[in-house]
């Protein structure tokens, strides 16, 4: 049976709103842990437990791990980024980068932003680093940030993944969902790490968002139990026009090897504002589950969204009734 996903955050997690939200059909939820570790978000763990049992339901948790994805550093407010306007690229204001980040920076170069929404292009590399903004709007802390065309390696898992995997049994955690996956040695790394937090059951989803792992990806199927075809950071790393046929590939690729695929980011994106979806929304969800997917999600419509209940309501009745059509066909 089709898995139906929502994301935890303050729009939702609290035990009334999680139950509705199971009543509609959800059947699991992720936790961002980019943000927050287990031991911060026990409260709204907590809540979604009683809400679970509140309406009789065993629900699935997917914690969605830091792993080797760049992040801007954390600021003290929103930064509002105006197209056209000059930028400090450092820790001394403007927009905190990492150092992974600023030791690589050169005039012409672009940075990416909260998936690809910012962009923009330094133009001063030397005593001070500074760039102009491409694509504006607004810059919340821990948003991930990338230059088109270089990968960094960084490890699979930092010290807060260590620490989180070691407290998920007591949390009720089901599943592990590895971001940015590069190589068949980060899989294992995550393996390995699960045994010896003692969670070597749990369920490993490979999150396939950069060229890397698409190019590995034949080799990732036998060592992870989903496939994720992520498309906020896959996006960046194709061009968006050729975003759908990537994801058709990844799709047959797992159809043909048996290996279940979840299809995530933007399947409701307008509901973050709106209690209706769009038409284009809802084809999207109903072509996903078509394609075979086993798992659908949502992300920051239920986590940051104004209309979590309703935005679980379209996305059940879309997915169940594109299952319907599947026994039908």
């Amino acid at each position: 049976m089709l898995e139906i996903y929502g994301t935890l955050g303050p729009a939702c997690g609290n035990e009334e709103t999680l139950a509705e939200m199971f009543e509609q059909g959800m059947t699991g939820v992720r936790l961002n842990l980019s943000h927050v570790t287990l031991a911060e978000a026990e409260p709204m763990v907590e809540a979604l437990h009683h809400a679970a049992q509140r309406v009789g339901v065993q629900p699935k948790l997917l914690i969605d791990m830091q792993g080797p994805e760049i992040r801007v550093g954390a600021m003290d407010g929103p930064v509002h980024l105006i197209e056209g306007k000059n930028i400090l690229l450092d820790q001394r204001g403007g927009i905190p980068l990492p150092k992974v980040i600023t030791d690589i920076l050169e005039p012409g170069m672009e940075l990416w932003m909260d998936d690809g929404k910012l962009r923009v292009e330094v133009f001063e590399a030397r005593g001070g680093l500074r760039g102009r903004v491409i694509q504006g709007g607004v810059l919340q802390s821990r948003k991930s940030v990338a230059i088109p065309g270089f990968d960094l390696w960084l490890p699979a898992l930092t010290d807060t993944d260590r620490e989180n995997l070691r407290a998920a049994r007591d949390f009720g955690v089901t599943g592990v969902m590895q971001p940015f996956v590069r190589c068949l040695e980060d899989l294992k790394a995550v393996r390995a790490a699960l045994r010896e937090s003692g969670c070597g059951p749990l369920r490993l989803f490979a999150k396939i968002e950069n060229r890397a792992g698409l190019d590995m990806l034949p080799t990732l199927l036998p060592a992870c139990d989903e496939v994720v075809i992520a498309r906020g950071d896959l996006g960046n790393a194709v061009p968006l026009w050729e975003l759908p046929r990537v994801q058709k590939e990844i799709a047959a690729l797992c159809r043909r090897r048996r290996k279940p695929f979840m299809v995530v980011t933007q399947m409701l994106a307008s509901m973050e504002h709106s209690p209706v979806p769009t038409r284009a929304e809802v084809s999207d969800v109903f072509n996903a589950v078509l394609d075979g997917a086993a798992s659908v999600m949502v992300t920051g419509e239920t986590a940051a969204g104004r209309y979590p209940v309703e935005v679980m309501r379209y996305f059940v009745r879309t997915a169940r009734e594109a299952e319907q059509y599947c026994r039908k066909g």
